[in-house]
């Protein structure tokens, strides 16, 4: 049975997703219309990265040594600071983007402490027995969230292009307040006093585990690579405008169609989970998540696109669904929250410079060009890993993994 301070989490995750995206989505739209580059679209997820790349390790030592709610309410504080800033600049007619890269970095060290408390806060409260399913519902709540960010910025943007960010801080200040309700975990905590040099230790910690479990190593690898090549949907702005002609509310949907197959993927996973054949089902699912990136360059039809997205956000809900529950079984309980941080790092690192790396192709390639060759390369790291990690291709059920029973 789901408690209500579970319930309460999963919600305040929603919320938080909803407000990202809806802000992360139009701000790559404003960004795009003020340069006309979509090169810009990858600076501005390298801003989101470069601070959770810095940061992310001393989240997760923070995640570890303090109480996480309070580190998840601050650091989603400093987010609705931002979204709240957002509004009066939109409001203001800029006319250069770097106000927009600037705000995004302080966006994106804020999660870099946010993501570590708030994934692994439901683990330590859900029961061993309910943990799959409460990982699947976990990742409802998180993909309801980008479909319905980005659909109710959609909206917003039409009566005023400042709404966005005031249903983004809206998000926020429900979050935030829902976090009252969520009791406090009592799994272990990392013990402070050390100093800067053991503080800097023990965020190293995550990343030496990482290291050294070969399919920890594996799992969080192949997604950040997978994503790294295959991560189109930074493009969508350019997508929609030059491949397929539609204005906000078609890329508020064409957004929405991310949340819409990971969604249904989820709820289904939420009642029928994966308990067999966990490696392989993980690595034919970034497959299909290549495939399905390919036909999205190749279309010229909203349609099609749409399909294609719901496609690949259906195949990477399995991936993610996996990793989010084979990383924290295979990780120590008192270290979760540094290997959950390095994780990020890759994980959102992935989707961040994978928008980086997608903005760059696309100026050399064109925007074919770009997603294309991104589905093949996508397809090329499952091969690789299919051969290279034989471990996590065995890896038959989760309780196979887990180092703390």
């Amino acid at each position: 049975m789901i408690g209500r301070g579970l319930i309460a989490l999963l919600l305040t995750n929603f919320f938080n997703t909803v407000a990202y995206i809806g802000l992360i989505t139009f701000a790559g739209d404003q960004v795009f219309r003020i340069t006309g580059r979509e090169l810009d679209l990858g600076l501005l997820a390298l801003c989101a990265f470069v601070p959770i790349f810095f940061l992310a390790p001393a989240g997760g030592t923070v995640a570890d040594r303090f109480d996480k709610r309070v580190v998840y309410g601050l650091a989603s504080s400093v987010m609705l600071a931002v979204a709240v800033t957002l509004v009066f600049v939109v409001r203001n007619d800029p006319t250069t983007p770097a106000p927009f890269f600037v705000l995004i970095a302080v966006y994106g060290g804020a999660r870099a402490f946010a993501a570590p408390s708030g994934r692994t806060l439901p683990i330590d409260l859900a029961p061993p027995d309910i943990l799959p399913r409460v990982i699947a519902l976990k990742a409802v709540a998180f993909q309801a969230g980008i479909i319905i960010g980005p659909v109710a910025a959609g909206f917003a943007a039409v009566v005023d292009r400042s709404l966005p960010y005031v249903v983004s801080a809206t998000g926020l200040v429900i979050a935030i307040g829902l976090l009252v309700v969520v009791p406090a975990p009592t799994t272990e905590r990392l013990e402070g006093g050390k100093g800067f040099r053991g503080a800097f230790s023990d965020a190293l910690d995550g990343l030496r585990y990482i290291r050294t479990n070969r399919i920890v190593l594996a799992a969080i690898g192949l997604d950040l690579f997978a994503v790294l090549l295959g991560g189109a949907t930074a493009l969508l702005p350019a997508i929609a405008e030059k491949r397929l002609g539609v204005g906000e509310i078609g890329l508020g949907w064409l957004r929405a169609a991310d949340g819409i197959g990971a969604t249904a993927m989820s709820l289904t996973l939420s009642i029928w989970a994966i308990t067999r054949g966990v490696g392989k089902i993980l690595l034919w699912s970034v497959a299909v998540f290549g495939v399905a990136t390919i036909v999205l360059g190749l279309t010229s039809n909203f349609a099609v696109a749409f399909a294609a997205i719901v496609v690949l956000s259906a195949a990477d809900a399995v991936s993610v669904f996996i990793r989010s529950t084979l990383v924290p079984l295979a990780t120590p309980e008192a270290m979760r929250g540094r290997v959950i941080a390095v994780e990020n790092v890759f994980i959102g690192g992935s989707n961040e410079l994978g928008a980086l790396e997608s903005g760059i192709a696309a100026q050399l390639l064109g925007l074919v060009g770009a997603v294309v060759t991104g589905g093949i390369g996508t397809l090329m790291v499952v091969a690789t890993w299919w051969k290279v990690f034989p471990r996590l291709r065995e890896v038959d059920r989760f309780e196979d993994v887990r180092v703390d029973r």
